[in-house]
């Protein structure tokens, strides 16, 4: 009898006490919004540029969900290095999320719109490749787009792409885990 007393007790505080864990639980959209991982970008080598690559992070950080850019301030570290040459711009890429990016002045020279090319690199540091179909509405169709082209924001497939690739545990994972091939450490892509 004692027993049976014993263990109703027992179930009737679990009883109890299981709806109080449940509501402390927390919520999967907590959880998301705790793996958003955050890129720290330098443009204080970016010279004349500086004002564009703030506004390629702008447009990834309104396009995208689970990776922030954010320009990097006094003792935080850098995930992307930010130059200015006469070149052609391009992104070297060392693993998902950090790298060094160039904004080249030729494409400038040329007519490119400078929006585009810094979010298009941008682009390749979060993992995105070159797709050369000539649209204005592909972002990451890059210099293959025409030189009138003004869109300077990501489409649905590449913002999922971004998105898919910094979800989870992916966001700790190398390029090469992330779908990229090649022999060296570092990817290169001109715009």
């Amino acid at each position: 009898m004692f027993v049976r007393k014993a263990a109703w007790v027992v179930t009737a505080v679990l009883g109890l006490l299981f709806p109080l864990v449940a509501v402390a639980a927390p919520s999967a959209s907590a959880d998301a919004h705790a793996l958003v991982r955050t890129l720290y970008y330098d443009v204080s080598q970016a010279q004349e540029f500086a004002a564009d690559w703030d506004r390629a992070a702008v447009n990834w950080n309104n396009s995208v969900v689970n990776v922030k850019l954010a320009r990097r301030a006094s003792g935080t570290p850098t995930n992307i290095r930010i130059y200015a040459d006469n070149g052609w711009p391009r992104a070297y890429v060392s693993s998902l999320g950090n790298g060094t990016v160039y904004m080249g002045r030729q494409a400038v020279q040329q007519g490119y719109y400078r929006p585009r090319i810094t979010t298009h690199e941008i682009g390749h540091i979060l993992g995105l490749p070159d797709r050369r179909t000539g649209l204005c509405a592909d972002l990451m169709s890059g210099s293959s787009a025409p030189v009138s082209c003004r869109n300077d924001l990501p489409n649905a497939a590449e913002r999922a792409e971004v998105d898919r690739r910094f979800a989870g545990t992916l966001a700790a994972g190398d390029v090469r885990a992330a779908g990229y091939t090649g022999s060296s450490s570092t990817e290169c892509f001109v715009y």
